[in-house]
């Protein structure tokens, strides 16, 4: 009897212990996880928030910008330093590059609806156009804008977030919103990826 016993034990042993190879066994995933009611995360994915680095012509980290999701439009908040004291033109721009010393990776504005750039343009402006950048004295700024011709969300017309990216540019000078194709802005001085994080 015991040795039948274990007979018995040592087959169940064998069995478990060998699959057929052709049998496919589902990867772990964290949607086994999920309760059934949960919405589907990838699918309609929600973007909130989104940190830029500025750099330099140097390719220096200089501060940031946080662009939010609201009501109406994206909020965006630019913090930065060591720039020069006065007025420059920030825009968004077509493309998510930002190699220095140029920026021209970056492309031209952010303008999907092939609007003439500036604010003071009949035919203006560019979903990519912001207010001027006020610096202070000491070469910082901390300053808000609200940009209610673009969205953080996904799949739409005037997302900033999309397969070839965009990006937030700094000029020299100021932006008289009216002169082709930057506002007689001049050259490009700092720049960010705007892109969701990857964690």
């Amino acid at each position: 009897m015991k040795r039948l016993l274990v007979l018995f034990a040592g087959s169940l042993i064998f069995l478990v212990g060998c699959k057929p190879d052709d049998i496919d066994e589902p990867e772990a995933s964290w949607r086994m996880f999920m309760k059934n009611d949960a919405p589907n995360i990838l699918a309609d994915e929600k973007i909130e928030t989104i940190e830029v680095e500025l750099i330099n012509t140097d390719g220096i980290g200089i501060g940031k910008a946080i662009f939010k999701e609201e009501k109406g439009g994206v909020h965006i908040t630019v913090e930065a330093h060591h720039l020069e004291p006065g007025l420059h033109g920030i825009h968004i721009h077509e493309r998510g590059m930002c190699e220095p010393p140029t920026f021209e990776s970056a492309g031209g504005h952010f303008n999907p609806t092939n609007k003439m750039h500036g604010f003071k343009h009949p035919d203006g402006f560019h979903a990519g156009d912001l207010r001027n950048l006020e610096v202070k004295e000491d070469g910082t700024v901390k300053q808000a804008f609200f940009n209610d011709k673009v969205t953080l969300k996904p799949n739409e017309p005037h997302s900033l977030v999309r397969d070839e990216g965009t990006a937030l540019v700094i000029h020299e000078r100021a932006d008289d919103y009216y002169s082709q194709p930057a506002g007689d802005s001049g050259d490009r001085i700092a720049c960010g990826v705007i892109a969701p994080s990857k964690n």
